[in-house]
């Protein structure tokens, strides 16, 4: 352990902290995970239902509001869902689009042969010629 510390003092202390409570960590882990599993943000995540499995108040008026705001928040989301949708259909065919676009390019260049030195410095297009 002395030596961990005058080596590397992250490792000294480490090694400290597993001679003081090495004994106590299987029972760290397994106490850590106990109460995970018994708080309620643990239960409304595994659930898989979201805010839908939200158990009732006891006030009616209250419980109404909740369920016409949430299923008019599913509503809003779907909406939302199926504008991505169509956003990513249309970044796929524009994706697609320029895709053909280069590749007729380069198919057209390859059928001209080789490229002229001068083609791609700006000659014959009104630039000065050196």
């Amino acid at each position: 352990m002395v030596l961990g510390f005058v080596v590397f003092w992250p490792l000294g202390l480490a090694m400290l902290a597993y001679i003081l409570w090495g004994d106590r960590l299987p029972n760290l882990a397994r106490d850590a995970r106990e109460q995970w599993n018994a708080s309620p943000l643990a239960q409304g995540l595994s659930s898989g239902r979201g805010f839908s499995g939200v158990h009732p108040t006891g006030n009616a008026a209250f419980d109404d509001y909740r369920a016409r705001e949430l299923k008019r928040l599913e509503e809003e989301r779907a909406r939302i869902d199926e504008m991505r949708a169509e956003f990513d259909a249309f970044l796929r065919e524009l994706r697609r689009a320029r895709d053909q676009e280069e590749f007729d390019r380069f198919m057209a260049d390859r059928g001209r042969g080789p490229a002229s030195p001068s083609a791609g410095t700006g000659a014959g297009r009104g630039a000065p010629e050196a």
